[in-house]
């Protein structure tokens, strides 16, 4: 259903342009939590490439907080567990953890892609509902000054 914007009023167009900035907010704040998640994946696949024949054996820090780490020691450099969600640990040899890094980057950017448009639009429609509500501001300015000149008179 389209609305006409110059039909409505000053303060239902502020409700409307409450709204859409609701939703941009929205909008934009889930593009970042999924580009954050994204990041953890990128680093993740990143991170299967030191494991290698090569490295097998070699000391290591292991992460028990985000500050705090143990000395540790490689010992499979071709198996890792895989977090698939909901705490489900799965094990996976090295290129099926890339592969599967791989999907889920890609879903996500996908979603991404999903999410911009919708916000483009957000983001127009609330400038389309400022234009109008400026408009408006300024017929009643115009309007006012007037009749003040005429009761001068």
């Amino acid at each position: 259903m389209a609305v006409n914007l110059a039909e409505l009023s000053l303060p239902q167009l502020e409700g409307l342009k409450g709204q859409f900035e609701q939703e941009t907010e929205f909008l934009t704040s889930s593009i970042a939590q999924l580009k954050v998640v994204q990041t953890k994946y990128v680093e993740a696949k990143d991170c299967m490439n030191v494991l290698k024949t090569e490295n097998k054996g070699k000391e290591l820090l292991v992460p028990l907080t985000s500050s705090m780490y143990v000395p540790g020691t490689l010992n499979d450099v071709e198996h890792v567990l895989v977090d698939v969600g909901t705490g489900y640990y799965v094990e996976k040899n090295v290129e099926d953890t890339k592969e599967f890094f791989k999907r889920k980057i890609d879903f996500l950017t996908k979603q991404i892609e999903k999410i911009q448009p919708a916000l483009q639009e957000k983001h127009g429609m609330k400038q389309a509902v400022i234009e109008v509500m400026n408009m408006k501001i300024q017929q009643l300015q115009t309007q006012q000054a007037s009749q003040s000149g005429t009761t001068k008179a």
